[in-house]
């Protein structure tokens, strides 16, 4: 079989010259001499069109099924959002119900609105000793839909969709999830985003292909070695309505899609096939042995639940200080980008381009910190004008108190009163207000820590006292609040 980054090598030194999109000809002629103008093209003859596919990509995306072991798969060029919104439509019509984890990614949100939908959400246990949020109990999922189904038949459920693993790295049980889902006989919708990794060692868990699930979606370029924006929409077994979740992705995605990002989708199937043991094992290997240390520290927590992806290093500093003050002292010390900060703890993200000196600088990082920490701790602490800021700023701890408050926690999802559906709220008079004098409001806007981009405050839904004081504690602490249109103020309905 012959591969698109072979061919598009192949074209880049032959003597075609191209009176066609797009506009740089492959020519270099910005100056920026490691972008690869030379193997960009548009559908041009030879190459085939992945929205009229008729050989190139229904080959590529058939080997790509095989690779990740469903039925059929599709390139997604314009993310995992492409495949979570054409996912839900394709599931849906306008109007129905559908039942959805609240910790599912904005566009799961998007989806809801776009299509009118009805959520009915179940929520994550909880879990206030590591402040992660766990795993979509199979229990709850199973009394939701059986409460459903005795209420109406006709206008019940059309679909699940649940996130795992989570951003934080849980993961739930898909195997029995969708044994439940499929009693009822509807679709069970798996956003795997950050899974893609999944099923190509023992390390790690099977991907919800192979656990049941009948749409599943992955992030390339999360979690394994390709270009940013490049993702895969699988679908299985015959709960789908296929042809309608394909008439979506050909109407959102974009219509000329990119050349160089479906080449790395195709030569990151291909490494990972080929070449799994050589990628894997070595990376397993260097994260087994990072995980190992860093669970001998004192003072900084790797956080695991049960059901866990083992590649997201998640690293809890409860007691000490804040997920964003750590993540700034990484940055600022030893310059390490954590993947992000929620609560009392940062997300080292992992993936098989680790090398053993990333690995070492961050378990060094670490260590230091650990050691710092304990000096403060025991009140023998040589002067350390960075550590001494963090610990006299937000957080005000001297070592006494340090051992007693367990400081600024992330906290749980709140259970939401919806008003009216959020399709519904577009174009009514809004009134923006401070957070504190939106409790009892309607809102008509979304707030969100991005990342994860999962919702506090939906549009529809009426404004608690709790989420407000999630949010100003989120504020308090560091974190940008996202979603609103004006800064420390959200939009509510006028007159609700």
């Amino acid at each position: 079989m012959e591969h698109l980054y072979d061919k598009l090598v192949k074209y880049s030194v032959s003597d075609y010259y191209g009176f066609h999109m797009p506009g740089h000809k492959r020519q270099q002629i910005t100056g920026a001499e490691k972008l690869p103008y030379e193997i960009d093209i548009t559908e041009i003859e030879g190459f085939d069109d992945l929205h009229h596919a008729e050989d190139l990509f229904i080959e590529l995306q058939e080997y790509a099924a095989e690779v990740f072991h469903a039925e059929e798969t599709h390139y997604l060029v314009n993310g995992s959002t492409v495949g979570l919104l054409s996912a839900v439509l394709g599931c849906t019509g306008y109007g129905d119900r559908i039942l959805m984890a609240r910790n599912c990614h904005k566009s799961v949100y998007n989806a809801v609105d776009l299509n009118g939908l009805i959520p009915e959400y179940v929520y994550p246990e909880f879990d206030e000793t590591t402040d992660l949020n766990g795993e979509i109990r199979v229990e709850k999922i199973e009394q939701i839909l059986k409460k459903d189904r005795v209420i109406s038949r006709e206008a019940g459920i059309k679909a699940v969709v649940i996130t795992s693993p989570t951003y934080d790295g849980v993961v739930s049980d898909i195997e029995r999830i969708s044994e439940v889902v499929h009693k009822y006989r509807i679709p069970l919708i798996v956003d795997e985003a950050h899974g893609a990794h999944f099923g190509f060692h023992e390390y790690f868990p099977q991907n919800a292909n192979v656990r049941g699930a009948d749409i599943v979606i992955h992030s390339l370029h999360k979690t394994l070695p390709s270009l940013t924006q490049t993702a895969l929409l699988h679908m299985n077994g015959k709960l789908v309505d296929r042809d309608s979740v394909r008439r979506y992705l050909h109407m959102l995605q974009s219509s000329s899609p990119s050349y160089i990002l479906m080449a790395s989708i195709d030569e990151c199937i291909r490494l990972v096939d080929e070449e799994r043991e050589k990628v894997f094992k070595p990376y397993v290997e260097m994260l087994c042995q990072l995980r190992k240390e860093i669970g001998k520290l004192k003072n900084l927590q790797l956080l695991e639940t049960m059901q866990y992806d083992a590649s997201k290093i998640v690293i809890s500093a409860r007691g000490r200080m804040s997920g964003k003050e750590l993540q700034e002292i990484l940055l600022e010390n030893d310059h390490l980008q954590m993947e992000m900060a929620a609560g009392s703890y940062v997300i080292a993200m992992t993936g098989p381009g680790d090398t053993q000196e990333g690995m070492n600088r961050l378990l060094n990082a670490l260590r230091n910190l650990d050691k710092r920490l304990d000096e403060v701790l025991q009140g023998n602490r040589t002067q350390d004008k960075n550590l001494d800021e963090v610990l006299s700023g937000n957080t005000k701890m001297d070592a006494a108190a340090m051992k007693k408050d367990p400081g600024f926690c992330r906290h749980p999802l709140i259970p939401a009163e919806r008003v009216v559906e959020s399709a519904k709220v577009k174009g009514r008079k809004g009134l923006a207000v401070p957070w504190q004098e939106a409790v009892g409001k309607v809102s008509l806007e979304f707030v969100y820590l991005y990342p994860p981009g999962i919702p506090i405050v939906v549009p529809g839904e009426r404004v608690s006292e709790e989420a407000v004081q999630q949010i100003l504690d989120y504020e308090k602490n560091g974190f940008t609040i996202e979603g609103t249109k004006k800064k420390d103020r959200l939009e509510v309905l006028k007159n609700g």
